[in-house]
């Protein structure tokens, strides 16, 4: 009998895809605008380039592609390519990129083979996961990443979830969880990952992108070892 679909996957797929032409006009210059952002992004794609044995780099909730994106432009050399719910935002993504590859499908039972990715980013993807589905994912982190290589978590910070029922004129039924950094390393380190760094970013309430939260990134890796 075939799993059925967690109901949580269902609304965060219909909604993205109600919204992917509006939030990728949101969205295309919001990392230009954010230097904490980008010098995250940064380290996390030199650890990749050094220590994921040459495989490609997963971005895991891509969207449309905007971070995907920038980190095949930093010139690394990264085979990055992006995976995310929403044929929607995949649509634009490869409009808007389209020498890259993206792929349909979900962070709880990723297509991959087991350790053959050099580095996983889960960027402001695993918000939209409930408590209880979070270790399921990061068993999956685990699994799909080479020994040595790196996952980075961006997430917004916090204890209590915002619920979003409309955006740009849109129904929609999104639930963003925020969660504090160090519950998140706990949970990676339960997974069998390694944490490296653990970053708290202040709300930043100026300039054009203000943000209704705090943020929060945690750099971790599968432990060298391939028994591990």
């Amino acid at each position: 009998m075939t799993e059925r679909e967690p109901a949580f996957l269902r609304t965060t797929r219909t909604s993205y895809d109600t919204l992917a032409a509006d939030y990728a006009a949101f969205s295309r210059e919001e990392l230009a605008a954010k230097p904490v952002e980008r010098s995250v992004l940064s380290a996390f794609a030199e650890l990749a380039a050094a220590d994921g044995h040459g495989l490609p780099v997963a971005d895991v909730g891509c969207g449309t592609g905007r971070v995907t994106g920038h980190l095949h432009g930093l010139g690394l050399g990264l085979d990055v390519f992006g995976i995310d719910l929403a044929p929607g935002m995949l649509a634009v993504a490869r409009e808007e990129h389209p020498g890259l590859r993206f792929a349909e499908g979900s962070m709880l039972a990723l297509d991959l083979p087991d350790g053959s990715l050099g580095g996983l980013l889960a960027w402001y993807s695993t918000i939209h996961v409930p408590d209880e589905e979070l270790p399921r994912a990061f068993a999956e982190f685990h699994r799909v990443l080479a020994p040595g290589a790196p996952v980075q978590l961006g997430f917004q910070a916090g204890d209590e979830p915002l619920r979003m029922t409309e955006a740009w004129g849109h129904d929609v039924s999104l639930v963003f969880h925020r969660r504090q950094p160090e519950r998140m390393a706990a949970l990676l380190r339960a997974a069998g990952l390694e944490v490296r760094a653990v970053l708290w970013k202040e709300r930043e309430t100026e300039g054009p992108f203000p943000e209704r939260a705090s943020q929060g990134f945690v750099l971790a890796r599968r432990p060298a070892s391939s028994s591990s």
